[in-house]
């Protein structure tokens, strides 16, 4: 430990920001350490959230984490109003065994520690950002005035629509930045992949055809195949969406619908033009399928970039929104914002499979985005995701890397080497080696529907800013 101490003879812990691993894993495993050797003893009271947030350089958020996760061990319990204490004396097994779970021999597109967050191994293919980025007070005041709910919003399910004042403020929000839309056209979900599900159940059958960005989302073509429809991928580079193969192809095949990011597009991080956006409209005008813009980067985005659903009124955009990238993910919000004829129909779907909504979440979402501290917090993710693109894009290069696209904002950025891949030395094969050397990437493969002509990454510019690791690990592949 180093010298000094959070009061009380508290030490200050060394945690290693450079460190494989998330900084609650740290948190969790010194203080399993420190109750193994018996340094903390049964009854001994842990320093206040704040305090140690402040004590040790590290987010209240990334402590309240820490400490919960102690408390599922049985390391601490919990006394109302009194705090944090030592439940028992000593753990079973080893400390890192405890805090952390075993990383996987081989990896897939639905890997959960691509969503789970408690893998030790550093997640440069991962879709979250550190929890210290989104903010010390923002998430966890929004979340204890949540827990403040009125004892009469306890007796029923909450409202089908989802929490109103929060559909109050998100049309506001809308109105000011983007198009006019009512309270009652928008319908709250659990995240965006909730939102997607929700619209390929109301307006899809199995054998229908889905257009998708290719390379787009991994989740999402993993979700049309479930609901048995077909995915047609539509080139998307770093000009944009290939439209010359998007008319053809909509002759063909009569799609349903198609999926698509206009701001910030997950892989590329790309953003299409006011004239392809125009033109995009104009070929589901022509052959009649809907477009849902996926548009849950939009906050990360700069102003004045194009808007499906700004554009088109809502008559055949639907739009699907998320706070996932700007509050922490665990909170399981998003929003589907659709015409008026539609929306019925996509509650009637919402009630079938799972009545309502938690408006504990949304109520939390509320707070978080109607406090002033927010728009600060946002400001200095912008910032930060600025200054790791920068990095991210000279450490490839270093690994002899090229961008597939230059985002001009956004948290990804998609790299790779002109090698076209083989069965023996592919995207998949790099990341199963990169997972056994502890690194957790996210190649091509799950990305695309096409073959690729190279072999290609995401990556998280939060994570491989500032990770040597990785590059040694890629440039020991040359």
């Amino acid at each position: 430990m180093p010298p000094g101490n959070c009061g009380d003879g508290w030490p200050v812990l060394a945690i290693e920001r450079s460190k494989r691993g998330g900084l609650v894993d740290q948190i969790v495993a010194a203080i399993t350490l420190m109750v193994n050797r018996r340094e903390l003893r049964v009854g001994t009271k842990m320093p206040s959230v704040r305090r140690f947030a402040k004590c040790n350089g590290v987010s209240t958020f990334t402590v309240v984490e820490s400490y919960d996760r102690l408390l599922t061990l049985g390391l601490l319990s919990s006394r109302r109003g009194s705090g944090f204490f030592v439940a028992r004396s000593e753990a079973a097994g080893a400390p890192q065994q405890l805090a952390l779970q075993p990383t996987p021999a081989a990896i897939d597109a639905l890997t959960p520690d691509l969503y789970s967050g408690v893998s030790d191994a550093l997640p440069v293919g991962a879709g979250w950002l550190p929890p210290e980025w989104y903010g010390d007070d923002t998430v966890l005041d929004a979340v204890r005035h949540a827990m403040k709910i009125p004892a009469s919003r306890l007796r029923g399910y909450g409202h089908p629509l989802g929490f109103p004042t929060l559909r109050q403020h998100l049309a506001g929000t809308l109105a000011d930045e983007l198009f006019a839309a009512s309270p009652d056209q928008i319908l709250l979900t659990n995240g965006a992949t909730h939102a997607f599900d929700l619209i390929l159940r109301t307006l899809t059958k199995p054998g229908d055809t889905v257009f998708v960005e290719d390379p787009g989302y991994s989740n999402l073509l993993s979700l049309i195949r479930h609901h048995g429809c077909i995915a047609v991928g539509i080139p998307r580079g770093a000009d944009g969406l290939d439209m010359d193969a998007l008319m053809a192809q909509a002759a063909s095949t009569q799609p349903k619908l198609m999926f698509v990011n206009t701001v910030l597009q997950n892989p590329l991080g790309t953003s299409l033009t006011q004239a392809q956006a125009h033109r995009l409209l104009l070929a589901a005008e022509q052959f009649d399928f809907w477009l849902v813009e996926d548009d849950i980067y939009r906050e990360l985005a700069a102003g004045g970039d194009a808007s499906l659903a700004a554009m088109d009124g809502l008559r055949r955009v639907i739009r699907v929104g998320s706070f996932s990238k700007t509050l922490s993910p665990v909170l399981r919000v998003g929003s589907i914002c659709a015409s008026n004829s539609l929306i019925p129909e996509l509650l009637r779907v919402k009630m079938l499979t799972g009545l309502t909504t938690s408006e504990i979440n949304e109520r939390a979402v509320y707070h978080a985005i109607s406090a002033r501290p927010y728009k600060r917090m946002v400001e200095r993710l912008l910032d930060q995701l600025r200054s790791g693109r920068e990095r991210t894009i000279e450490r490839l290069f270093e690994a002899g890397m090229e961008p597939l696209a230059r985002p001009r904002g956004g948290m990804f950025i998609s790299a790779g080497w002109p090698i076209a891949p083989t069965p023996e030395f592919n995207g998949k094969v790099i990341a199963d080696r990169a997972l056994r050397a502890g690194i957790l990437l996210s190649p091509h493969e799950f990305f695309m529907l096409r073959p690729s002509p190279s072999i290609w990454f995401r990556f998280n510019v939060a994570y491989a800013a500032d990770a040597p690791e990785l590059i040694g690990f890629l440039q020991s592949l040359r």
